[in-house]
């Protein structure tokens, strides 16, 4: 059953961070099974505060996402993001 990984930007900090992050989150895609569906596209909130930005990603189940994001390479990554800015993610089953 398809997993979603949402990344909800709520504040950036640092954006050449950001940019370390980019690079290396996505060589971290390595041969993880994940496809994206919204990358920083327009965003409107309806209920909540507003969102910086928001990213999207689709794995086959929750597994391969959690094993996505539990491999070395996007856990490097992922140091720079949390200097970069304020982030909620949330991991979510499908249907």
């Amino acid at each position: 059953m398809a997993a979603y990984a949402i990344f909800i930007r709520n504040r950036l900090d640092d954006p050449d961070e950001l940019a370390v992050y980019a690079k290396k989150a996505g060589a971290a895609r390595g041969d993880h099974q994940l496809k994206p569906l919204a990358y920083y596209g327009a965003a409107e909130t309806w209920e909540g505060e507003t969102a910086d930005g928001v990213v999207l990603l689709e794995f086959p189940d929750m597994d391969a996402a959690r094993a996505w994001y539990n491999s070395p390479a996007y856990q490097e990554a992922l140091a720079h993001r949390k200097k970069a800015a304020d982030y909620r993610v949330v991991l979510v089953q499908g249907l």
